[in-house]
């Protein structure tokens, strides 16, 4: 009995120190039964730590009971995810089952993670990477270098989504050239075909061709993956940019194409260049011939003044005249030439710019003027349309929908 009358526990029934718990939590749980598991279930409670580590919760209903684990994945593993995790979505995670003893805490290392359902196609892009590399088609040998001055750039890309909208405005913006787009599924079964094709379908017809398309999940980006894809524009003759998602998705084709853009927007200020820096250039390059004739002429004439004033001024008073007087016409000589380079240089911008003007598809509608679309196609000829038609208009400043009522098939307007 001790002075409070407690009799002490011995044996067994010793009390143990909290780090002595943790201690057995930790020896029970050390168990080849918990490593290296696979397990599965609905990601909760996501956080995305600034050093670059993932925590999360994995949970399950079961008979109306809900049961969660604790999971984290360190900054190593975590950036090689192929997909952006949220809450809300079944996920599939491999790992082991660790006890942190301080605080007492168990919790799931995570060392690699996929989304469930899209598992096995993880594992089947895995698979594509390895049998195309070996094949030789990520070979940087086989990069074909972009054009500088494109003419006509081909988009593969949905006819209504984003990505299409965004090149077409900063190349509209930048370096106005003719787009001429290739459309194509860009989600869902069959996708993987029909972005094939279309890439097959422009290839030879323009100078560059963008494929892409806006974010999404492992599984919306998945066709981008499928080797049908990743031959097609391997095997294209016309250089190929990829855009496909947002900086942080990665797909094969990426690693197919010539050149890989993080955003569709980037890809479109990859393929041409910026007019106004054209612009600037060629001022600068102005600037460096003027100064570096005036400067051959400066050292010129310093190098003759000195050799007159070393020379008897009445022997050869004649002959510097006349030497001055041929570096006096050189001067002009090259003054003239220059100022008319110059001029034509002015003129070569002068047409360069009507040309880009006269090329813009969108100045006739400055004017007045409409395109009409009818299935994702300009209308060209009275002959492409019937009654009952249904066509888009594009204006200057906006676009509207119409029906055809009737078409004079022959007459002139």
């Amino acid at each position: 009995m001790d002075w409070f009358g407690i009799e002490e526990d011995s044996g067994e029934n010793k009390i143990k120190s909290v780090s002595e718990i943790s201690a057995i939590i930790k020896s029970r749980l050390d168990d080849d039964s918990l490593r290296g598991i696979w397990i599965e279930g609905e990601m909760t409670n996501l956080k995305n730590h600034a050093s670059g580590h993932l925590y999360f919760s994995m949970t399950e209903s079961v008979y109306g009971r809900e049961y969660l684990i604790n999971c984290a994945m360190w900054r190593s593993s975590a950036r090689e995810v192929g997909f952006r995790p949220e809450n809300g979505m079944k996920v599939r995670a491999y790992g082991s089952v660790e006890v942190y003893e301080p605080h007492g805490k168990y919790q799931f290392i995570v060392r690699e993670l996929s989304a469930a359902g899209a598992g096995d196609k993880h594992f089947l892009v895995e698979r594509w990477k390895r049998e195309l590399a070996e094949e030789g088609l990520f070979d940087e040998v086989f990069k074909k270098m972009l054009p500088q001055f494109p003419r006509k750039v081909g988009v593969v890309s949905s006819p209504s989504g984003a990505a299409r909208r965004d090149i077409e405005n900063v190349i509209s913006r930048r370096y106005p050239v003719e787009i001429i787009l290739s459309p194509a599924l860009v989600q869902g079964d069959n996708a993987h075909a029909d972005i094939a094709r279309a890439i097959r379908r422009i290839d030879g017809l323009v100078d560059v061709i963008i494929v892409g398309r806006g974010g999404g999940s492992f599984e919306d980006l998945f066709p981008f993956n499928h080797p049908d894809v990743v031959r097609a524009v391997f095997e294209c003759k016309t250089p190929v940019v990829s855009a496909v998602g947002h900086e942080i998705d990665f797909t094969l084709v990426d690693l197919a194409a010539d050149v890989r853009a993080p955003t569709p927007s980037a890809a479109a200020e990859i393929v041409v260049p910026d007019r106004c820096e054209l612009e600037n250039q060629l001022r600068s390059y102005e600037k460096t011939l003027m100064n570096s004739v005036t400067d051959r002429i400066t050292r010129e004439r310093e190098l003759l003044e000195g050799f007159r004033l070393r020379l008897q001024p009445k022997k050869f008073e004649q002959l510097i005249n006349e030497e001055f007087q041929r570096l006096d016409d050189l001067f002009g000589r090259l003054n003239h030439s220059m100022n008319g380079y110059i001029e034509r240089q002015r003129m070569s911008l002068g047409l360069l710019r009507a040309s880009l003007a006269a090329s813009d598809p969108k100045k006739p509608l400055e004017r007045g003027y409409c395109i009409v679309r009818k299935n994702d196609s300009v209308v060209r000829s009275a002959a492409d349309l019937f009654r009952d038609d249904r066509v888009e208009i594009v204006l200057k400043d906006g676009e509207c929908k119409a029906v055809i009522e009737d078409v004079n098939h022959g007459k002139n307007i």
